[in-house]
């Protein structure tokens, strides 16, 4: 989304992010007191995304697991946000609605998938308004972005329909979490940052 942007622009707007405070995870309608495991094969809790999910590779969506997850989960959902984006709100990578309970994502299962499937799983809209992954490209100078892929536990409750955007399924999920987890991966550019440990996830 920001490919565009020059150098000089990106550093100039490098202090104008949305905000961590505005990310799904922490709105107090969506809270919940368990806590599900989170984590990627492909890159460690708190470090860089290898350049293959972002706009500077391939721009596949990453593999993703998850345990922990409490009984009586209805619904599993998964949320991607950008809250470094010089943008009012974060900007949505990825939703993904009615996830396994007890499953994974592959390298680049994040994927238009039209009306979803028969299981009640659906690909949402991102903020380039179409179903899949949008790939990370944060603008050139504006810094480190952190990308927080959030996991939540839903009890029994209304679908948000068809190709549900982030207003849709916020609306949906309101008091119905029972957990959430929280896997952040990282990524700038013109800037090198190594690689950490894969394997590693966060907790909510």
């Amino acid at each position: 989304m920001f490919e565009h942007i020059p150098r000089w622009l990106g550093k100039a707007l490098s202090p104008f992010r949305a905000g961590a405070d505005k990310l799904a995870i922490v709105r107090p309608e969506l809270a919940g007191e368990g806590v599900i495991h989170l984590a990627s094969p492909a890159f460690a809790n708190g470090a860089r995304l290898p350049d293959r999910f972002t706009a500077d590779g391939e721009g596949s969506s990453p593999p993703l697991f998850w345990t922990s997850v409490p009984e009586g989960t209805a619904r599993l959902v998964l949320i991607v946000e950008d809250p470094d984006a010089p943008t009012p709100q974060p900007v949505v990578h990825a939703i993904v609605w009615g996830l396994p309970i007890d499953g994974d994502l592959k390298q680049g299962e994040i994927a238009p998938d039209g009306e979803g499937n028969p299981e009640g799983e659906d690909v949402g809209r991102n903020s380039r308004f179409v179903e899949g992954w949008l790939p990370p490209d944060p603008p050139n100078g504006h810094g480190e972005h952190s990308y927080a892929f959030q996991l939540f536990a839903l009890s029994e409750g209304e679908d948000p329909g068809e190709n549900p955007g982030r207003g849709a399924i916020l609306r949906a999920m309101e008091g119905r979490v029972i957990a959430a987890g929280l896997l952040t991966g990282t990524y700038s550019r013109g800037e090198q940052a190594p690689i950490g440990p894969v394997g590693a996830g966060a907790a909510a």
